[in-house]
């Protein structure tokens, strides 16, 4: 049954949630609990794919929320709906290529052809390894190949469902938002996920760049440079002292729909966005 009656161009939320928002998995990991988001501005409350969702909602896109399980992305849709927005949710498991395929033939059977997929899938694996873990010899393999799923193997699938579209259609966007991590690679840290394969996700927007700029397809790595703002980080001590080193969603989300928009004559394909308290990364 088509969801999108009235024919609005295809948003598509690769990673609608957040695992930072008042139930996310990082949430629970740093503070043991559900934290309350009532307070909380409606934008902030899934990070930044639940205000990438919102904003393109709110520009008159039909807008697709993919997550693992559909309930992490209920709440965002109700508030999607309430502000007059059109959406629906669809279960995607990057781990899994039959996943992948089964969501993205729902999407274009239900929704159509996506016009817009923004990849903000991440993960939790690395963080709770203790600091003597932190050296590449200590990382279990499973962890790692996760990590991979996620950051290398599932965008490469997720391109290859939406890209011959895009250019048979001639327009479209690619974007994928990455972290500092990805501008070179670096250790590990304690209490970081394991960052490695970011450096891939960045060359493969490289890659794709070049291979589809031509046929119209605008592909964009964003660099989200910092703390994002959202339920589980916002409760930190480390945040809720320097409030200024925190990056708003909402802002983030204004810059993702800024480079739709871009007229063609001059594309952005990398753009970092840095809280202006901190020196850019590099």
């Amino acid at each position: 049954m088509k969801t999108n009656t009235k024919g609005k161009p295809v948003a598509v939320v690769i990673g609608a949630t957040s695992k930072w928002q008042s139930d996310g998995r990082n949430t629970l990991l740093a503070h043991g609990k559900t934290v309350d988001d009532s307070e909380l501005p409606v934008g902030v409350r899934w990070g930044v794919g639940g205000a990438v969702a919102q904003k393109f909602a709110q520009e008159g896109f039909f807008t697709v929320l993919t997550t693992r399980k559909e309930a992490n992305a209920a709440r965002l849709a109700t508030a999607i709906r309430e502000q007059g927005g059109e959406c629906m949710i669809v279960e995607l498991d990057l781990v899994s290529q039959d996943s992948i395929a089964a969501a993205f033939a729902t999407i274009r059977s239900d929704a159509g052809d996506p016009d817009v997929l923004v990849y903000n899938a991440g993960y939790l694996e690395g963080r709770d390894l203790p600091p003597e873990k932190e050296l590449l010899e200590n990382i279990p393999v499973e962890m790692f190949d996760t990590t991979q799923h996620i950051a290398c193997r599932g965008p490469f699938l997720v391109a290859k469902e939406v890209l011959p579209a895009m250019r048979k259609k001639g327009a479209g966007s690619f974007f994928f938002s990455n972290n500092s991590s990805s501008l070179r690679g670096k250790k590990r840290m304690t209490g970081q996920s394991l960052y490695y394969p970011r450096v891939m996700m960045r060359t493969l927007a490289q890659v794709l760049t070049e291979e589809y700029s031509e046929h119209g397809v605008h592909v964009a790595n964003i660099v989200i440079d910092g703390s994002i703002d959202s339920p589980g980080s916002r409760a930190l001590p480390r945040n809720q002292n320097r409030p200024d080193l925190q990056i708003n969603p909402v802002k983030i989300a204004d810059a993702f729909y800024y480079l739709h928009i871009q007229d063609r004559s001059c594309w952005t394909h990398e753009l970092q966005l840095t809280p202006f308290a901190t020196k850019p990364s590099y």
